[in-house]
């Protein structure tokens, strides 16, 4: 009887918030955790999320912000994007703000203003911002609904997105202990969620963990041979002008590769933290105001990106963990609609990336669980099971063998008994002493009397010549696989040269058997999707839905704001569907709130009318 009590109660608080969710944001209902969250931040209690990129974060504290009494604080480390985070809300009827220093003089006192009348639902904040005294006394001054902490894996020195203000965040708890704290991200391991948990002292914070998965996404990893052929490849055959995000690790090769795509025919645009801050702006504005823009970028470009039409993420280099590179590929689909998230991987990447671990400055503790991170990372790429799965037991989550969404699912990669080949490329290293690269260690396998190998007198060791029966590219993918396996280190010291580990002992014994992956050509995946907009529709739907685009992209350039703030390509195909002749069949269409439809409704309704009749 109680708990049928507690049930009721819930309903009756959650209907005023299922309200603002119909006539504010124009969504029927909620999805997966975000009703009991929002219940939570009703109630007054904190709550740490952990929701895939796309799942609805922002609802989550932006519907109890507009519930609660007072100004809903929202603590991001995005300055360059806050401003389309608030435009989307002002669009939705919702009164926003943001401070930070970006503003001119005149528009931070008309913030101000609105602040201390109570004029506002929400406020972004950067956290650097939030530290300061001056804007810590504003705050004891206000009626405050909530405070959330965005990518709040940022407060994880551990992490690939450490940000040293963050570790200052504890004093919310400090100085504001009665007022609800959430803190949401979409990437964090057992270790950065007890870090996060500590840090921003939310041990009495209930916690939703809503699931890793992002299922239409298709995650594919091969081989380098010619990357920027294969790359030019897989754009031309799947992703021709589409937006995208290609990830470098160093500033030279993305403005290379952004360079040599223009010439392609693409248009692409470089971002590096080496970039004037201007240029970033710039850059990063038309990445999210135009179609079909390809940014090329180290991991300073993306946390936060909104653009739900983000339709591949390209890796030409190896991430550093798995955090990463899920946090990156989760940048794309974000609309739900099909997306690839494609990497090209090889021997050179793995050597770089431990010897940039050994040459860091970090301690022996830091040290071990980078390399702990890379090994999964390595894990991830060299596995012949489902990626999906892989990715998901890493964030401990349960999963079915097969996903059919992965290079892995639709076409396995076929294996050979690679322990013979192992034992010869182990005992090569052995003899010619545990210091030369494997360009050298193929020469000698091989039995190519090079100058160097002569010189040497590698001519005369047992293991010349033992490896003719495979070809270069061949004996290059067993030794990224002994390196990946953590059979051979990389020695930083000696540019790149290879010794034994002590789990390369039973192989040589012949201890140990090893199945090694057989690199193929990549093929186009048999599963991959072409997104919805494509697949299916009538000529006349294509026509209406190219009608309604050009319509939203006028009205952006009206209101200078990105065309997903006015609404998503879903909302748009949602209109092809439901074909809706007035105002209130257009409130039926997902993401048509009251406030999107007074702003926008009649332009729109004017299109599809306009369309059926020249249907009669």
């Amino acid at each position: 009887m109680e708990q049928e009590v507690s049930v009721a109660r819930a309903q009756q608080l959650l209907e005023p918030a299922l309200n603002i969710l119909r006539t504010v944001f124009g969504y029927e209902d909620f999805r997966g955790a975000q009703a009991e969250i929002i219940l939570e931040l009703i109630q007054g209690r904190s709550a740490l999320v952990l929701m895939p990129t796309g799942g609805g974060k922002s609802l989550c504290y932006q519907i109890p912000s507009l519930l609660r009494p007072g100004v809903g604080i929202v603590i991001s480390p995005l300055i360059a994007l806050m401003q389309d985070q608030v435009d989307a809300l002002r669009a939705a009827g919702v009164r926003a703000g943001f401070i930070n220093s970006s503003l001119s003089n005149d528009d931070y006192q008309s913030v101000m203003r609105s602040l201390r009348r109570g004029e506002l639902d929400l406020l972004y904040l950067a956290p650097e911002r939030l530290n300061q005294a001056g804007t810590l006394e504003l705050l004891a001054g206000l009626q405050i609904a909530l405070f959330a902490i965005d990518e709040a894996h940022c407060v994880s020195q551990w992490g690939h997105d450490f940000r040293a203000d963050y570790l200052l965040l504890s004093i919310l708890h400090q100085r504001f202990p009665t007022i609800p704290r959430i803190a949401l991200t979409a990437t964090a391991d057992a270790a950065t969620r007890e870090e996060i948990i500590n840090r921003l002292e939310l041990q009495d914070a209930r916690h939703f963990v809503t699931g890793f998965d992002r299922p239409n996404i298709q995650y594919r990893i091969t081989q380098k041979r010619n990357p920027r052929q294969q790359l030019l490849e897989f754009l031309r055959r799947e992703h021709s002008g589409d937006a995208g995000i290609i990830y470098c690790l160093s500033r030279k090769k993305t403005e290379e590769t952004a360079f040599w795509l223009e010439q392609q025919g693409f248009t692409a645009l470089p971002y590096h933290a080496g970039l004037s801050s201007a240029d970033r702006l710039r850059h990063q504005q038309r990445f999210l105001r135009e179609d079909g823009v390809i940014v090329v970028a180290t991991i300073a470009f993306g946390m936060g990106i909104d653009k739900p039409d983000v339709r591949f993420i390209v890796h030409l280099d190896l991430p550093k963990s798995i955090e990463s590179y899920y946090q990156e590929t989760g940048r794309a689909g974000r609309d739900g609609e099909p997306a690839t998230a494609w990497m090209v991987y090889g021997l050179q990447d793995v050597i770089k990336l431990r010897q940039m671990m050994d040459e860091s400055q970090g301690n022996e503790q830091f040290k071990r669980l980078e390399r702990i991170r890379l090994d999964a990372m390595l894990g991830l790429c060299e596995i012949t099971s489902c990626r999906r799965q892989s990715l998901r037991q890493y964030f401990g989550e349960e999963a079915p063998d097969r996903c059919d969404n992965c290079d892995a699912c639709l076409n396995p990669a076929p294996t050979w008994d690679g322990t013979v080949a192992a034992q010869k490329a182990l005992s090569c290293v052995y003899r010619t002493g545990q210091r030369f690269g494997v360009a050298y260690l193929i020469e000698v396998l091989s039995g190519l009397e090079s100058e160097r190998v002569l010189q040497n007198g590698h001519h005369n060791l047992s293991t010349f010549g033992i490896g003719r029966e495979l070809d270069k590219s061949q004996w290059q993918s067993v030794f990224r696989q002994l390196v990946a396996r953590g059979f051979l280190g990389v020695d930083h010291n000696s540019f790149g040269g290879l010794y034994l580990t002590a789990r390369a002992r039973p192989v040589l014994r012949g201890e140990e058997t090893m199945r090694l992956r057989e690199d193929v050509q990549e093929v186009t995946a048999k599963g991959t999707r072409q997104r919805n907009t494509d697949s299916g529709m009538l000529p006349e739907d294509r026509r209406l839905f190219e009608a309604l685009r050009l319509c939203r992209k006028h009205l952006a350039e009206q209101f200078d704001v990105p065309p997903y703030v006015i609404f998503h390509d879903a909302t748009l195909l949602d209109m092809v569907h439901l074909r809706p002749l007035n105002a209130q069949q257009l409130l039926s269409v997902n993401g048509v709130g009251q406030g999107k439809l007074a702003k926008y409704g009649d332009a729109f309704l004017r299109i599809i009318n306009e369309h059926e009749l020249d249907l009669v």
